[in-house]
């Protein structure tokens, strides 16, 4: 049995394809997952519980975590933003469930239309009615690097933020480079800062691709001891509150340096790309994934 040295969450189905003008059917996020089910992924954010007209691309989250193939080894998770959502999940059967907090006021205004300090009881709320369920929390962190609203976020406002979460019960807080415009160095200060209060078992790291410094990024994480993090096949997603904020780094291409490195992540290289074919094909238009373009590349 190999060991695996880092745990890979892949947001594709819901971080991805939230974003996409192209409406991807249910039978077809469906039969995507099932495909990402057989790369040996541990972690797999299916959907969000949101109103469908804030994110119509997201409207069949029910129809999508009930029809998926459930796997003991991989871990079903859904992004819920109150207690009407956290139900609907629950009733679906998810496995995980994820909450967000920006650490821009302005930010978190466009996205929930809540204040920061208006939001953190919701939260509470759904974090403790979803550990009484039984169900594990993920916390995402949205604008750790940079706001497109307010610009340069204080690392102390991260911790913060950080910290409140891990004070609700989330088991793992998840640190997002939202529009993409961290590079390393912020990284590091990050990281360190949070870490110095939160231990690194509990540290995610959500990288963008935005400036091209994802990968970098990530690797400057996981030389800190970040050992979580999250992409999405193909390089799908962006943020719709946040303009210019293009797509998360491509799992595909994050595998393909960890498997240079001798990391051990448990997922098939070869087997994630060709999902990423699948879904390029399906949105019928080019994603930014290096690893998809040299495999359509090698095929021609």
């Amino acid at each position: 049995m190999r060991i695996i040295d880092v745990n890979i969450r892949e947001v594709g189905p819901r971080d991805g394809l939230q974003n996409e003008k192209e409406i991807v059917s249910t039978e077809a996020k469906i039969e995507w997952v099932n495909q990402l089910v057989k790369t040996g992924l541990p972690y797999i954010e299916l959907t969000s519980f949101v109103h469908p007209k804030w994110i119509p691309a997201l409207a069949d989250a029910s129809e999508v975590v009930k029809g998926v193939k459930k796997k003991e080894h991989v871990t079903f998770g859904a992004l819920v933003p109150n207690e009407h959502g956290l139900e609907r999940a629950l009733e679906a059967g998810i496995d995980e469930i994820a909450v967000f907090l920006s650490t821009s006021e302005t930010h978190n205004q466009k996205n929930i239309n809540k204040t920061i300090d208006d939001t953190i009881p919701v939260l509470k709320k759904v974090v403790r009615e979803a550990k009484s369920a039984g169900k594990s929390v993920r916390g995402y962190v949205s604008t750790v690097f940079g706001c497109p609203y307010e610009g340069a976020v204080n690392v102390d406002k991260v911790l913060s933020i950080s910290s409140q979460l891990m004070e609700m019960g989330v088991n793992e807080i998840s640190l997002g480079d939202t529009i993409g415009v961290a590079t390393p160095n912020q990284v590091v200060e990050t990281v360190k800062k949070v870490s110095g209060h939160i231990p690194l078992t509990n540290i995610a790291f959500h990288p963008h691709d935005t400036s091209g410094t994802a990968l970098a990024n990530v690797y400057a994480a996981y030389i800190l001891g970040v050992r979580a993090f999250d992409g999405s096949v193909g390089g799908l997603g962006g943020c719709p509150y946040a303009k210019g904020a293009t797509g998360n780094l491509a799992t595909e291409d994050m595998i393909y340096m960890f498997n240079g490195m001798k990391v051990e992540t448990g997922v098939d290289l070869e087997q994630i790309t060709a999902c990423a074919v699948w879904i390029q094909k399906r949105l019928k238009r080019t994603l930014p994934s290096h690893r998809l373009q040299v495999a359509i590349a090698q095929k021609r």
